[in-house]
């Protein structure tokens, strides 16, 4: 396993980064760990020291490169909601392009033997899945901003950072579980729905967009995994830029996912089709799931949470959610 010195993570406070900030901590406990943080936000781990600044700060995020000179980056921050990414396309491509571009810089300028990790996103192949489960050779296609912004991102890092940086692009398929309280998602969206059920706080009706499209989900533990996974092997990969798909190859539909969490439902309920939830045919895809041979062949990663164990662990929380004084309906 690579051994790593000086250590900067870009959104460690949200859902999937809280994950790997754990990790971090647990592999490499005599390194210098930086969160970088909006001014304002909340999320702090006392095992990380902090550095506030807005990643569209360029010269904000020159001086932290400069000062800390990381030997690994891994950058998760932006804008995570394909739905959200939608409705705020200018802010979309300026947090996910641009900030990307900016810290790309400032490595290449102060840390240019860094190791950067991209969290990229499947969702780059776009139109690619109708010619079924992907590798990554398949040519990207994206269709929504979301997934142009992440794939233009992918090769301005590519050609910022320099001939002696390695690059790890991965591109993780939807993934959910515990820790994740966004209802922008769909899971949790359904587990905080059939919470507010239970405990009474909304009657029984589930509001639900296309249950008929199909998708590779994986759990956070399971993506978070391959992350630590593709840091350890980095300085070892042949290119300078690898790409790895992470990702199980199976798809399942989101009528079939609900159909899961209805039989660990406490009361049952009805299925409504809200039309706010349905997204423009011209932007959506029927079927998604990515080939991991790849990162399996670097790295020994496998899956290791089956998809009942990640239902069980996100419906619980968001039951825990509302067990709690208060707690809006």
């Amino acid at each position: 396993m690579a051994a790593y010195e000086r250590i900067l993570l870009t959104g460690g406070s949200g859902f999937v980064g809280a994950h790997l900030a754990a990790r971090l901590a647990d592999a490499y406990p005599d390194a210098r760990r930086v969160m970088l943080m909006r001014p304002g936000e909340s999320g702090a781990r006392p095992d990380f020291s902090v550095a506030v600044a807005d990643l569209l700060d360029e010269d904000a995020i020159d001086r932290l490169i400069a000062d800390l000179a990381p030997d690994l980056v891994l950058h998760l921050a932006g804008q995570a909601s394909i739905g959200q990414a939608a409705g705020a396309p200018e802010q979309t491509w300026r947090v996910n392009f641009h900030g990307a571009f900016g810290l790309a810089a400032a490595v290449a300028r102060h840390a240019p033997q860094a190791v950067v990790l991209f969290c990229s996103t499947a969702m780059a192949y776009g139109s690619s899945f109708r010619d079924g489960v992907l590798n990554e050779d398949a040519p990207l296609r994206p269709m929504d901003v979301y997934s142009r912004s992440k794939a233009a991102a992918e090769s301005a890092m590519a050609d910022v950072l320099g001939p002696r940086a390695r690059l790890v692009i991965a591109r993780p398929v939807n993934h959910s579980g515990p820790g994740q309280r966004s209802r922008s998602f769909v899971l949790a969206s359904f587990a905080a729905q059939i919470a507010a059920i239970e405990a009474g706080v909304a009657e029984p009706r589930m509001k639900v967009g296309d249950l008929s499209k199909a998708r590779d989900f994986l759990d956070v533990r399971d993506v978070v995994d391959a992350y630590m996974r593709l840091v350890a092997e980095a300085r070892e990969l042949p290119d300078r830029v690898s790409v790895f798909n992470i990702g199980s190859g199976e798809a399942r539909t989101i009528a079939a996912l609900l159909e899961m969490l209805r039989l660990m439902a406490r009361r049952p309920f009805e299925v409504e089709v809200d039309p706010a939830l349905l997204r423009p045919s011209s932007t959506d895809i029927a079927r998604v799931a990515c080939d991991a041979s790849r990162l399996a062949a670097a790295t020994g990663w496998r899956p290791n949470y089956a998809i009942e164990q990640t239902l069980g662990a996100l419906l619980d929380e968001w039951r825990a959610e509302f067990a709690r004084p208060g707690t809006p309906s």
